[in-house]
């Protein structure tokens, strides 16, 4: 799991069809691997950007997403049934799927993917919608075409910087509640995510930095006398 915090200075610059049979599938290569162990990004938030190549109109949408759902969400929202062709791309962690939605393959989709990836994003979905203009591109034309529009669009995007999260849970006592409920909600990057109630006291599940477990650890055995410890979720 991973969360957003704003990055300064990376704000660099200030829309399908049903799902075709040329749907990839796939994890993480070697190249992406070794991007994900680096910071990574996502867009902060919607952005657009449009183009003309050789009198086709190419528009790219670039949208920040957090499951495949709202990818699936996105793709019905922003179809342009009046179009040639709806191609996309997305990544979430070590997954990512890409389409052609009908151009020769491997000249729209992948290198959509690929424009994300050499962002070092995650996180994102980018469709790129194109109307013919009645020019012939080729191959290379086309991979540019897709490609250098996705990358374009992405670079125009506020970006925010990606922090590995873990999630555990704490067990505490009444006595101890309020004051350590109180620290965790001081602490920065700690996100309470529930709580539930029986006879001895309360169990709280919550979010963290992944760099900060140990400190947070500390922290409940300091507040709590040791009566309370931070399990991790496996």
């Amino acid at each position: 799991m991973r969360i957003g915090i704003a990055v300064p200075g990376r704000h660099l610059h200030p829309h399908i069809r049903p799902l075709p049979d040329e749907i990839f599938v796939g994890h993480l290569r070697s190249a992406a691997a070794l991007a994900y162990t680096a910071v990574m990004y996502s867009l902060s938030r919607p952005i657009s950007l449009e183009q003309v190549v050789k009198r086709s109109r190419f528009l790219a949408i670039g949208m920040p997403i957090a499951s495949e759902l709202e990818a699936k969400e996105a793709l019905a929202a922003h179809c342009h049934g009046d179009a040639n062709h709806n191609c996309w791309a997305w990544r979430i962690g070590q997954t990512y799927r890409f389409s052609d939605d009908g151009e020769p393959g491997g000249t729209a989709g992948k290198p959509i993917l690929q424009a994300i990836d050499g962002q070092s994003l995650d996180k994102v979905i980018v469709i790129v919608t194109r109307w013919f203009g009645g020019v012939l591109l080729g191959t290379g034309g086309l991979i540019r075409a897709y490609g250098g529009t996705a990358a374009a669009c992405l670079r125009a995007g506020e970006l925010i910087e990606l922090v590995p999260t873990l999630e555990g849970t704490i067990r505490a006592a009444f006595c101890d509640l309020a004051i350590l409920k109180a620290r965790l909600a001081a602490f920065e990057g700690m996100h309470i995510l529930s709580e539930t109630f029986s006879g001895a006291g309360a169990e709280i599940t919550a979010s963290f930095p992944q760099a900060r477990s140990e400190e947070i650890a500390r922290l409940i055995a300091d507040t709590t006398s040791g009566r309370s410890v931070l399990v991790l979720k496996q």
